[in-house]
């Protein structure tokens, strides 16, 4: 039996801490239980995060083993190596691949009938192999994708345009990597056309600056790794968002990954691709008219991340 107000999460990195902080923040779920290859690890983050209870929401926080997460309504997996600097996420897929598999085989082995929400990098391949591992429905299995490359999109056009965050609307594609893509023809500020809306605030021609906006959004994580040694706030806010979509039924669109069957001319891989986020997890990928460029580099990062799936033994 689900229960709907229960989470997991399966890795108590700075990724896995953060998500379970931001959950409680929001309150999403009455309980959570943390899991870690470092028991230790998970009950001191399980401690921590529990004293903040007074002044958040009611709810049970605690470290426990795979029989704990039978019954949550969503596993969040984000075990994994981290990303060091001058590594790609790609780089990372042998190790984590190997790590995936054997998280997987637990998660069945405990019967779980939850919804998978895949964090670790490389998250499109890592989704894909926790599908094909589990043999749970697509549905049932999704990435975090590009949601934060979206939020990462989203604030800079912010910051450029002197507007709210909130009224952007605008999405990256694609690998949650080096080939992803913004999706220029669909962006608009509260319904109006981004070259229209620049114009308004004084730019003749914004071309140059949404190559550049684009260079920063890609090389976001890169420059942070950097300067601090890992990326953790803004997943940690980003899979709170996905997990709240599903528990809250709030049937969100959202960049997740999700397992192609033909949209877009693809099959067989997960790619980030905005779908509609619900109790069932991924209800419906939604086939958008991107004009004939953006088609075009989305088929190359697709091309690329198929390549990557043929090396993973």
């Amino acid at each position: 039996m689900i229960n709907i107000q229960k989470a997991a999460i399966i890795g108590c990195g700075f990724v896995g801490a953060s998500i379970a902080y931001a959950l409680m923040q929001k309150g999403t779920f009455s309980e959570i239980v943390l899991l870690d290859a470092n028991e230790k690890k998970a009950e001191g983050e399980a401690m921590d995060i529990s004293h903040g209870l007074p002044f958040a929401h009611a709810m049970d926080i605690y470290a426990g083993k795979y029989e704990d997460i039978r019954d949550a309504s969503v596993i969040i997996i984000t075990a994994g190596a981290n990303q060091r600097p001058g590594e790609t996420r790609l780089d990372l897929v042998q190790k984590n691949a190997g790590i995936m598999k054997s998280i997987i085989r637990e998660i069945k082995r405990v019967k779980c009938e939850g919804i998978l929400l895949i964090v670790s990098n490389p998250v499109d391949i890592l989704t894909y192999v926790a599908l094909k591992e589990s043999g749970f429905p697509s549905s049932r299995v999704i990435g975090s994708g590009t949601v934060l490359d979206t939020a990462r999109l989203k604030y800079i056009l912010s910051e450029k345009l002197k507007v709210d965050s909130r009224n952007v609307h605008a999405f990256i594609i694609g690998e949650h990597g080096d080939s992803e893509l913004p999706v220029w023809s669909c962006a608009n500020i509260y319904g109006i056309g981004l070259g229209d809306f620049a114009k308004m605030k004084g730019y003749k021609n914004f071309t140059s600056e949404m190559e550049e906006i684009y260079h920063a959004v890609r090389d976001s994580a890169y420059e942070i790794i950097e300067r601090k040694g890992a990326t953790y706030y803004g997943i940690g806010m980003a899979a709170a968002r996905i997990a709240e979509a599903i528990v809250r039924d709030s049937h969100a669109v959202v960049p997740v990954s999700v397992l192609l069957n033909g949209e877009y001319g693809l099959s067989d891989l997960c790619l980030s691709i905005p779908a509609i986020v619900g109790s069932e997890g991924a209800e419906q990928v939604l086939e958008i008219a991107f004009n004939e460029d953006e088609n075009k580099k989305l088929k190359k990062s697709a091309e690329e991340l198929k390549a990557v799936l043929h090396t993973i033994q």
